[in-house]
């Protein structure tokens, strides 16, 4: 890729002031894709400066100009989506058909709802004597991950750009290439120079840098709670805004009513969905006592039809996951699931039958789970499904509860209003009835140790906003 080893600073692509280099590896065979610059400090300063500077006339732009520049990226992003989604499949493992129906257009999505919620926000509006003006917060680090990549970037680009901020990408180093293809997006869109800039690095190099940085008013975070730890002490010293996106460990409550069938089938296929990579995955499926083997029976069956392979093939169902590193975390956790009693219903440890390379994992079930075991209790981040036994509603609902989590939560049941009622007990910023999918018209983000703030439509872009109060504004 031509622009792999170069950052995009104040609207033109720039050699690194760095010469840490990265290669970057397809997870399917191992083998090297590309190599990207690492950025540092010097970097990270170039980028914020850009930013701070081109603040000063961005800020001021008016809500039609900035929706007209929200349309020619969208513009722009639509013709390179095929492109978008083969470099998203090749460098994390996203299976090709996965990569064109969600990977790609989840990007999309988020540009074109922040657009319309650009339009009909009600930037000003009078309370008595006082005008309440709503402004952009200013420079804005936005530090992304690895697993839904241009979900998160266009999640935090969009609303940044509807708001009148200018902001430092720094994506995930290890699927930093699609990134690359987003700010080509940008410059061909014509975003001024300085609005929006690209610097590749990892955590300690640019992460670090970026949200500890005195010239950075905001810092959106996606990524793991321990790194989102991190993130808040870096910024606190200068008291930045920070919002986050973290971990999940989300409920699937099937009631005694729900159509078993169908809602075993549809949780387990949620779970190894993106090979399980998904913050919000509905890996603890809670059912009834008395139903447990049924449960186990149904999820296994469906576990063993899930096709793991090549994602290149538009057949393949379950890719690897992203790395090395992952990989061999999720196999420690199904060794500890296995050693702590769970009963191991398929999968297990180890590459599936036929592969000896890429980070391929078994589509894994542990049937019998208790909510105090490891593998209930840590994200696991692969297709790995504990199905835990729960009393009534109110033990299931306890039982979804007691989690340091709370991103998501799921409800299956035939009556309505219970499953209203169940939904309305789980402690998590989105609860799915009845299969109900992610929304880019809803707010999306979590409770507890999920991040704080929302992301999507206009909740997002009241991230990227400050409130003013002009008192006394429509005194005679």
């Amino acid at each position: 890729m031509e622009n792999a080893k170069k950052f995009y600073i104040d609207g033109k692509w720039v050699e690194p002031h760095s010469k840490k280099t990265l290669d970057v590896l397809n997870p399917a065979n191992e083998e090297v894709i590309d190599t990207i610059a690492l950025g540092d400090q010097e970097d990270v300063n170039r980028a914020v400066a850009a930013a701070r500077k081109a603040f000063q006339t961005f800020s001021k732009t008016t809500v039609e100009e900035r929706a007209a520049l929200l349309e020619k990226i969208i513009a722009a992003y639509q013709k390179r989506m095929p492109e978008i989604a083969a470099t998203v499949s090749k460098e994390m493992g996203a299976p090709v058909a996965l990569a064109n129906a969600a990977q790609a257009p989840a990007g999309l999505g988020h540009l074109m709802y922040t657009l319309n919620a650009l339009k009909s926000f009600e930037w000003e509006k009078d309370i008595g004597r006082n005008r309440i003006v709503h402004e952009p917060i200013g420079v804005c680090a936005l530090i992304t991950p690895w697993n839904w990549p241009l979900n998160q970037i266009a999640a935090k680009v969009a609303p940044a750009i509807a708001a009148g901020c200018t902001m430092v990408l720094k994506p995930t180093e290890i699927a930093p290439l699609n990134a690359v293809l987003f700010a080509e997006v940008m410059h061909e869109a014509g975003v001024p120079a300085g609005v929006f800039n690209l610097v590749n690095g990892d955590g300690p190099g640019v992460g670090v840098m970026l949200s500890s940085h005195p010239d950075v008013d905001m810092v959106s975070f996606t990524g793991s709670t321990r790194a989102g730890i991190s993130v808040a002490q870096n910024a606190a010293p200068t008291v930045k805004r920070v919002t986050q996106e973290l971990g999940g460990k989300s409920a699937n409550i099937l009631l005694d009513d729900a159509d078993f069938p169908k809602a075993v089938a549809a949780g387990m296929g949620s779970c190894v969905m993106n090979s399980g990579q998904s913050c919000n995955a509905p890996t603890r499926m809670l059912v009834p006592n008395s139903r447990m083997d049924e449960a186990a029976a149904i999820a296994k069956a469906t576990a063993q039809a899930a096709k793991v392979g090549d994602p290149s093939k538009p057949d393949t169902g379950v890719g690897p996951v992203v790395s090395k590193v992952q990989w061999d975390k999720i196999q420690g956790l199904i060794k500890k699931g296995i050693e702590e009693g769970a009963k191991l219903e398929c999968g297990g440890e180890g590459l599936p039958e036929g592969f000896n390379n890429g980070y391929f994992v078994k589509p894994t079930v542990f049937s019998h789970v208790t909510n105090d075991m490891t593998i209930a209790r840590e994200e696991i981040f692969g297709p790995v499904l504990s199905i835990i036994g729960y009393k009534d509603d109110e033990d299931a609902v306890r039982i979804a509860n007691d989690t340091l989590y709370g991103l998501s939560g799921y409800v299956q049941s035939k009556d309505i209003e219970r499953a209203r009622k169940v939904a309305r007990g789980i402690r998590a910023g989105n609860i799915h009835v009845n299969g109900a999918g992610v929304d880019p018209g809803a707010p999306f983000g979590g409770y507890k140790q999920s991040g704080n703030g929302r992301e999507f439509s206009v909740w997002g872009l009241e991230e990227f906003l400050e409130t003013k109060a002009i008192l006394g504004y429509n005194a005679a």
